[in-house]
């Protein structure tokens, strides 16, 4: 079995409860790949024609994040999980680009704290490659919080 240890938020972490959060997280990716692809295509109107744009992007960029996190879960001995978390549709484009401004204000969170996991654990490869991931993910967020007209929220707990 392996050693546990506890993260600063008090959690213990240990490999296998790593590879746990991380299929959570691939469950993100798969479900943002989802919303992506569908919203990009059915947001309708002048005013959306730029994020559509930007959507097909993140589609693309959340395939890679799947990938590389499939990678880690692998890495850690375990098994990727092949299940996306549900997609929210709507028939307002406003509704939908909130949803997944919520959607990556979770997996932002979620990342924050995987880094810090990892590196209890002492997997600072592991914390670099979910950095990379996170830059996206935030830069996903702003893209989000401008199509929206409000301010990029703050998600930090």
């Amino acid at each position: 079995m392996a050693k546990a240890k506890s993260s600063s938020s008090g959690e213990t972490v240990t490999r296998e409860r790593l590879a746990e959060l991380l299929n959570e997280d691939l469950s993100r990716e798969y479900q943002a790949i989802i919303a992506y692809v569908v919203y990009s295509q059915v947001l309708k109107g002048a005013e959306y024609m730029d994020i559509a744009d930007q959507l097909e992007i993140h589609a693309k960029q959340e395939l890679d994040h799947a990938l590389m996190i499939s990678r880690q879960i692998d890495y850690l001995g375990a098994m990727p999980t092949v299940t996306p978390k549900p997609v929210k549709t709507s028939e307002k484009a406003k509704d939908m680009l909130r949803f997944d401004l919520e959607n990556e204000n979770e997996t932002i969170r979620n990342y924050r704290d995987r880094i810090r996991q990892c590196e209890v654990l002492g997997e600072f490869a592991m914390a670099e490659q979910i950095r990379k991931i996170l830059m996206q993910e935030q830069d996903h967020q702003i893209d989000l919080a401008t199509a929206l007209g409000i301010e990029v929220p703050n998600v930090n707990k």
